[in-house]
């Protein structure tokens, strides 16, 4: 719950967004998240350029002044996010917590009348999503989700150059493929079994019961259903699955089935280090998603597959290889290379300054989170899950 302050504050910053309308004009940041995760963005939006940082946010006080010192002189400080958002001198905010608060937290945002950049998965239940998108309808504020896929110049260039003139066909089947994440087996750093004493644990928790320290939900937030969502579903499915949905132009599944389990990590973790999904769309097409925690070579752990009647793409953050159908033939293969990641941050910088809606929004950034939502409903319930009209925004 926001502060009567920090709706005053949000009408006081009415004012930034025509202060950052100039096409020219350096964005004001803050960040809340300063994690290994947040402390990429930061280095990410400083490579897009032309913005000043004002403010850092995390519940760890070592984690805000390595962050600090890092955005330069001049930059705040709080363990409180509300009151980084009370501040009318910032434009935008990054929030790259954990799953859990990133629904929340980024609604706060929208209503202190601040744009957003909200790591995915944007929701980690299901009705989460309701709430953000009612928030960025009713404030018009800018909020990018983090699948940055959708910026990439060569996810672009693909879906210009075999789905919007339809070289690729029809597409009835999508594999999407994540075999290898050492992020995921994220080991306790040593002399962490206690709490830190700047560490305020009831903050990480947030909406969640209150539990005792623990800091292997902590440092591997992605092995614990209640700190992240389902995984590898929310954590690597979301990225593929957007794609799908943004190529072929989907929105709700029509239903999921799932199975997997704990296979090779007996390390106290609740989520599965091996799955295997389908999702169903009403388009006549299934979208899977196989996901085992291995030390596979990473350049060849990731994989999108759209099988087509006109040929056959597989593409990745590495690039892109396209095989041609009997009838395409004398096209031959047709490759590209990779590009960068940073061009999601990029454009939604760019659409702070010129009030442009994002690549990624926030309706786009529910119905992928539901894909993964409704994965994990089928994997814990041992059942087939259909789609439900709450879902709907």
């Amino acid at each position: 719950m926001l502060s009567r302050r920090v709706f005053m504050a949000g009408g006081a910053t009415a004012a930034s967004a025509l202060r950052v309308a100039g096409a020219n004009d350096r964005v004001r940041l803050g960040i809340i998240g300063t994690g290994s995760r947040g402390s990429y963005l930061m280095r990410v939006a400083n490579k897009a350029g032309n913005i000043e940082w004002a403010a850092v946010c995390d519940a760890w006080d070592q984690r805000r002044r390595e962050a600090a010192a890092f955005a330069g002189p001049g930059v705040r400080e709080y363990a409180d996010y509300r009151q980084l958002l009370e501040r009318p001198d910032i434009d935008a905010v990054i929030v790259a917590t954990l799953d859990h608060l990133h629904a929340g937290i980024t609604t706060d945002v929208c209503r202190a009348g601040k744009d957003a950049y909200v790591e995915k998965p944007m929701t980690s239940l299901p009705m989460q999503g309701h709430g953000l998108v009612r928030a960025v309808r009713e404030t018009g504020r800018i909020v990018q989700v983090g699948t940055q896929q959708r910026s990439m110049a060569h996810f672009l260039e693909a879906k210009q150059r075999f789905f919007d003139n339809g070289l690729i066909g029809r597409v009835n089947m999508v594999r999407t493929i994540w075999n290898a994440n050492g992020g995921y087996l994220t080991p306790v750093p040593p002399g962490m079994e206690q709490k830190p004493p700047g560490l305020d644990w009831e903050a990480v928790l947030g909406w969640l019961p209150k539990i005792p320290w623990d800091p292997k939900r902590y440092f591997n937030r992605f092995a614990y259903w209640d700190f992240s969502t389902g995984g590898q579903t929310g954590g690597l499915f979301v990225h593929w699955v957007d794609v799908a949905h943004w190529y072929l132009n989907l929105r709700r599944a029509k239903a999921a089935v799932a199975l997997g389990g704990i296979y090779r990590y007996d390390d106290g973790r609740d989520t599965p280090d091996n799955i295997n999904g389908i999702v169903e769309y009403p388009e006549n097409l299934t979208v899977s998603f196989e996901a085992t925690l291995t030390d596979m070579i990473p350049k060849e752990s990731a994989d999108i597959v759209f099988l087509g009647s006109g040929g056959r793409l597989s593409i990745k953050r590495g690039g892109y290889r396209f095989l041609p159908s009997k009838e395409n033939a004398r096209l031959g293969e047709i490759t590209s290379p990779g590009s960068p990641e940073e061009a999601h941050m990029a454009n939604w910088l760019d659409c702070v300054r010129s009030r442009r809606q994002p690549n990624a929004d926030v309706v786009s950034g529910h119905y992928s989170a539901m894909a993964c939502h409704m994965l994990n409903l089928a994997y814990r319930e041992r059942s087939r899950v259909e789609w439900r009209a709450e879902w709907d925004v």
